[in-house]
């Protein structure tokens, strides 16, 4: 039988700068593209790069080969905080509306413990 697979808890977001550590472009440097939590899989800009073979159609008149992003397993990518690769962590954070006490999590760098968003 297939087991479904959940999606991941990553603490990554889109638009994150990140650090490869793993893999055939390790210690490169991107922003993220796009997420696929279901797999969990990223894709990175400028890194991975994939040749693809592309028929002509509308969007492509000429066709050829194209370089594109392919994704990258995110436990090989670490968030860059001050240009240092750093885990991710969550904070609880508690404030005070209209008279009405509103918990918040916040992402937050461990290395240094400061709140990121």
């Amino acid at each position: 039988m297939d087991k479904l697979k959940k999606p991941t808890k990553t603490k990554l977001k889109r638009g994150d700068m990140v650090a490869v550590i793993a893999g055939k472009d390790a210690g490169k440097e991107g922003r993220i593209l796009s997420i696929d939590r279901k797999s969990n899989r990223i894709i990175v800009e400028g890194l991975n790069i994939m040749t693809k073979h592309q028929k002509p159609n509308r969007s492509n008149q000429t066709g050829g080969i194209t370089r594109v992003e392919a994704p990258i397993n995110a436990s090989n990518v670490m968030y860059l905080h001050k240009d240092k690769p750093t885990r991710l962590g969550y904070k609880l954070e508690t404030t005070e509306k209209n008279g009405k006490t509103v918990t918040t999590k916040k992402r937050y760098a461990k290395s240094t413990g400061e709140i990121i968003d």
